[in-house]
């Protein structure tokens, strides 16, 4: 098997949430791929058809745990992370305070699915990303609505990525980007998604922020894929040290 471009892949998913794989699986293609770190990062509790609930998360945690104590020398580190949903105005995310300890690192990401503590408010931003989605069509409004969103999650929280940003609904990816620069929050160049666009890097990349690559992988034979995301770094010109996670240039 071809090594992984990545030094290591945070963002992957099993069938916890909706990926196809279980965290073994995943953890034995990271290890094929080279990589020195590979995360399980399953969708939060709130999300309607994905969401882990709070006893699975600690269940993962234990199946972790086990495993790192099996590693050999070379073998990759298996983290527990978690992508929470960004919904709330205020910025909460669907993580209580006291849980978020237990995760190695958080992902966070605004996802259709979840209703958050502005039911009303929530659905009117799914609706008009969904159109956004359908037809590209989207207002300066819609757009400040939804980066306010994500720039408050940002503020509010301990975010270690944000994850494909601007894929289900239209934002300011400027404002974010320096949001995430002043926290230290990376941004996702999401290998599945095909966000961040080429546009959305190079917009990114006037401020101060770092770069994640992401497989986003809901299969463990997407584990450390990541050609996509590469192309579209390449393309924007992004200089390939300000993403954290690359072994080496393109």
């Amino acid at each position: 098997m071809e090594k992984s471009r990545l030094l290591y892949d945070l963002h992957t998913h099993t069938v916890y949430s909706h990926g196809k794989g279980s965290i073994r699986d995943n953890y034995e293609t990271a290890k094929k791929m080279g990589l020195s770190e590979i995360g399980i990062a399953d969708h939060g509790p709130d999300h309607a058809l994905y969401g882990v609930k709070a006893k699975d998360f600690l269940r993962m945690r234990r199946e972790i745990d086990l495993i790192n104590e099996e590693r050999g020398e070379g073998d990759p580190k298996l983290l527990l992370g978690v992508e929470a949903n960004i919904i709330n105005p205020d910025g909460s995310m669907d993580l209580a305070s006291e849980f978020a300890d237990g995760f190695d690192f958080i992902i966070a990401g605004y996802h259709f699915g979840t209703m958050g503590n502005a039911p009303i408010k929530a659905l009117g931003t799914h609706m008009a990303s969904l159109l956004y989605n359908m037809t590209g069509w989207s207002t300066e409004r819609i757009k400040n609505r939804n980066s306010s969103l994500v720039i408050n999650a940002v503020y509010a929280n301990r975010i270690t990525l944000l994850s494909h940003p601007g894929a289900k609904g239209a934002v300011d990816i400027e404002a974010i980007a320096r949001a995430c620069a002043e926290r230290g929050t990376l941004l996702e160049i999401n290998n599945k998604h095909g966000y961040l666009t080429v546009e959305g890097i190079r917009r990114a990349a006037k401020y101060d922020v770092e770069f994640i690559i992401g497989s986003d992988a809901h299969s463990p034979s997407d584990v450390g894929r990541c050609s996509s995301a590469l192309g579209r770094a390449a393309e924007a010109g992004l200089d390939p040290e300000r993403i954290v996670n690359l072994r080496g240039g393109y």
